[in-house]
């Protein structure tokens, strides 16, 4: 077997993966900021990386996934004013800042079990690790490379890169990022514009804060994730990860607050998932082109046409290498609707072949058996050549017209040699449920099941007509958390999909 070459960010060339510890894997990949719903976008990097875990653990590594979660409400970009995003969300809903962090923390992880994430190995929260950046802004500040204004600590982007190479991940410019005009002359605390913020001073306004030896504030952004991955994964790890639009100023500003602080860059490989586009434009607030997750799987939003269950949209993102961008668009999701329910059939009917008994393989087609073997064998292949699931999926889907051809008695079992057969029953299972992580979405649609359901759903039209909102919402909410999803219709109907 080849061995794993990986597109590290950091050199812009396929390297072979080797880990820092024999047999052992530490992976950081930054976590969503729970201020609000989780959008498709935010699913292709945690789908991503969740394959690149499972690929991982295939391969026999020991694996520690740290994947965090941004709640601490900072501001979000440099150049933007300071902006408290959870509290200014939790005003909006008149929740507590931290009940908002809760409803929507639960949520990611409602929809990551959905898609058929595992569960990260650690889950460290910002908030939960504001000693760990304030020791290290100390340290940093110590070294010479970060100073203080007003309470606010920034970190010295023009001294740093006299000795680093600050720019090389993202390919920015230092002389074009050290540029110092600004727009309000002598109102920037910042040196030069590139400096970016360590820890800062709250506003009266901001209600998330913390002491600090500056001031009652809040850190950075970017400090958050060097904190953490210090922590769980050492001062040098493996693979970082995260999305292409993390490369700069976030990943750009890890690298260097983290060279600083622990003397070593962070990480051995950087990986970047590309995004998800709408019409050839990022999908993003900014954008104002957002579909939620529930929307996804709801259909409940003026893009769609129709509710798209959580494994064809993981599907559909699998289907394009991780690199490339990907458009978004009706005609692409039904199309690997129909993709996965040809690939899960297969699957299925492998388990119920493999299942009789008495076959006495003979293996006399040759070719057959030949073309299976190779099919199978390139898997691995193109798993080690950076993760193509694409490659992956369209070696499998080329196996497909054989295995039904098993089952319509085109192609009699006899033909296989038992090794061959064995191989294929195995890989093509493993490969669909273990690497990639599909699994079918069939609940037993069984008349018990719809009856239980429209029983629920009658009992649920009841309360509404009677004005009892509470048991409506009730009902609703209940069948969601078993991924059950209801649709009031326009014409007074309600459809229902699995989650």
């Amino acid at each position: 077997m080849a061995q794993l070459k990986v597109l590290n960010s950091y050199s812009r060339k396929k390297e072979v993966f080797e880990p820092i510890t024999p047999g052992h894997v530490g992976i950081y990949v930054c976590g969503p900021t729970v201020s609000g719903e989780s959008h498709l976008g935010h699913a292709r990097p945690y789908i991503t990386f969740d394959v690149i875990y499972r690929y991982f653990i295939h391969l026999g590594y020991k694996v520690r996934y740290v994947r965090n979660i941004t709640d601490a409400g900072h501001f979000e970009e440099e150049g933007r004013d300071p902006e408290d995003k959870i509290s200014k969300k939790a005003i909006l809903e008149k929740l507590e800042p931290m009940e908002l962090v809760q409803k929507y923390t639960n949520l990611f992880h409602w929809a990551m079990h959905q898609f058929n994430c595992i569960d990260p190995s650690i889950e460290p929260t910002a908030t939960g690790h504001i000693v760990e950046q304030i020791e290290m802004i100390k340290k940093i500040l110590e070294s010479g490379y970060a100073y203080e204004v007003n309470g606010s600590v920034y970190f010295d982007v023009k001294k740093y890169a006299e000795k680093y190479e600050y720019g090389k991940l993202s390919g920015r410019i230092i002389d074009d990022l050290l540029e110092t005009t600004r727009d309000l002359e002598g109102q920037d605390e910042k040196r030069n514009k590139a400096d970016f913020a360590l820890w800062k001073k709250a506003p009266p306004e901001h209600i998330m804060r913390w002491a600090s030896p500056w001031s009652e504030g809040f850190p950075g952004w970017h400090i958050e994730c060097s904190a953490m991955s210090t922590k769980y994964l050492g001062s040098r790890f493996d693979i970082h990860g995260g999305g292409m639009d993390l490369l700069f100023p976030h990943h750009e500003s890890e690298i260097a607050q983290s060279t600083i602080c622990n003397h070593e860059a962070p990480a051995n490989y950087w990986l970047h998932n590309n995004m998800i586009t709408i019409n050839g434009k990022k999908m993003g607030k900014s954008y104002n082109n957002v579909i939620t997750l529930t929307q996804m799987f709801s259909g409940n939003h003026p893009m769609l046409e129709k509710a798209y269950s959580p494994m064809t949209v993981r599907f559909f993102i699998l289907q394009t290498h991780y690199r490339s961008t990907l458009d978004f668009s009706n005609e692409a999701l039904l199309a690997a609707e129909k993709g996965l329910r040809r690939l899960m059939e297969a699957l299925e009917t492998l388990q119920k072949i493999q299942q009789s008994n008495g076959v006495d393989f003979t293996g006399k087609n040759i070719e057959l058996n030949k073309k299976v073997e190779s099919l199978l064998g390139e898997l691995d292949d193109f798993m080690n050549d950076d993760f193509n699931t694409a490659k992956v999926l369209a070696n499998l889907f080329d196996l497909v017209p054989i295995i039904n051809s098993i089952k319509d008695k085109h192609i009699s079992l006899h033909e296989f040699s038992k090794p061959t057969f064995s191989l294929l029953s195995e890989k093509f299972k493993t490969y669909v449920e273990d690497v990639l992580g599909l699994r079918s979405e069939q609940l037993g649609n069984s008349g018990m099941l719809n009856g239980t359901i429209q029983l629920l759903i009658d009992i649920r039209k009841e309360a509404k007509s009677k004005k009892d909102y509470a048991t409506s919402d009730k009902i609703r909410h209940q069948l969601q958390q078993y991924g059950i999803l209801l649709k009031d219709e326009k014409d007074g109907s309600v459809s229902w999909t699995t989650a």
